[in-house]
């Protein structure tokens, strides 16, 4: 249960994220939080918005995962999905933001371990 729950968790952050870089790039809210000007954030729009639709692909990932059910049938699939977060997550701690390992790859190493105990 409480490895579902951290999937759950991780798949609404990447939606989020989706929603911030598809969506709501060039907004003042967005600009602020991930450190942009006006321009940059004009001139990266169609980037954030190719980034923000691998963040669904993860989050439609783990929501499929929970669908066919942890713990059951869907945990494999949560294993690989969970790990290309933790992977993600520290490549973007590493190359962009280091607060990216807090908000994305902690979660998902949380729920990585949650499911792989069977929580």
């Amino acid at each position: 249960m409480i490895g579902a729950a951290l999937i759950g968790l991780v798949a609404l952050i990447h939606l989020g994220i989706l929603a911030m870089e598809m969506f709501l790039w060039e907004t003042p809210q967005v600009r602020r939080l991930f450190g942009t000007s006006p321009e940059f954030a004009a001139n990266t729009r169609v980037l954030a918005a190719n980034q923000g639709l691998y963040n669904g692909f993860l989050a439609a990932g783990l929501i499929l995962a929970l669908l066919r059910g942890v713990p059951g049938q869907g945990e494999s699939l949560a294993h690989f999905v969970l790990a290309c977060v933790v992977v993600a997550g520290l490549y973007g701690a590493a190359t962009a933001a280091r607060r990216i390992l807090y908000v994305q790859a902690l979660p998902a190493v949380l729920a990585l371990i949650a499911v792989l105990v069977g929580l």
